[in-house]
């Protein structure tokens, strides 16, 4: 979906969508997959949003609901986050003749630049819903993980494999008191 700023009337555009199935791989299609994509839907997607026009300046606020699937932290299982967040963009037409590759100030990174007076606020919605996802995502919150030396899913499974004796130079330690 792309949004031409010409047609943003001053007392602003309401835009509420939903979508279901991979809404994902129909806003990038064919993208790779990695380890900073590894973002599946797990569910339609619903988004409000309103965009305001001061001259050529945008202000897009919205809602985003919906779930979303990753690989747990510990475990590599399925973890299924919902993710409900408002976001706020201000959008500026970019500059001209401006060279591809520009060293930013601290006062750029509070704008988001658009061309041809077009708009595309999915990019924009699935960059929130990607900030919504933990550093860690969990399948739950007592994960237990998987045994470092086999490999086991410790979530479904006790192993047979003994821990490691502790380092015998670190035994002392283990004899002080606080």
């Amino acid at each position: 979906m792309k949004i031409n700023v010409a047609n943003i009337p001053e007392e602003g555009l309401k835009l509420q969508f939903s979508k279901e199935g991979d809404w994902i791989e129909e806003i990038f299609p064919g993208r790779e997959k990695d380890a900073f994509t590894a973002v599946r839907p797990a569910g339609r997607i619903d988004v409000s949003a309103t965009l305001r026009r001061v001259r050529e300046t945008v202000f897009f606020e919205g809602l985003i609901d919906t779930t979303v699937e990753t690989d747990c932290s510990r475990c590599l299982e399925l973890a299924r986050i919902p993710v409900h967040a408002r976001f706020s963009y201000t959008l500026v037409p970019d500059r001209e003749g401006q060279a591809e590759e520009t060293e930013l100030s601290a006062e750029d990174l509070d704008f988001v630049y658009y061309r041809d007076d077009l708009i595309e606020p999915e990019p924009l919605i699935y960059e929130q819903i990607v900030l919504q996802i933990p550093m860690k995502a969990l399948c739950r919150e007592d994960c237990r993980g998987l045994c470092p030396r086999c490999g086991a899913n410790l979530n479904q499974t006790v192993c047979g494999c003994r821990e490691d004796p502790a380092d015998s130079r670190l035994a002392v330690l283990k004899k002080l008191k606080f």
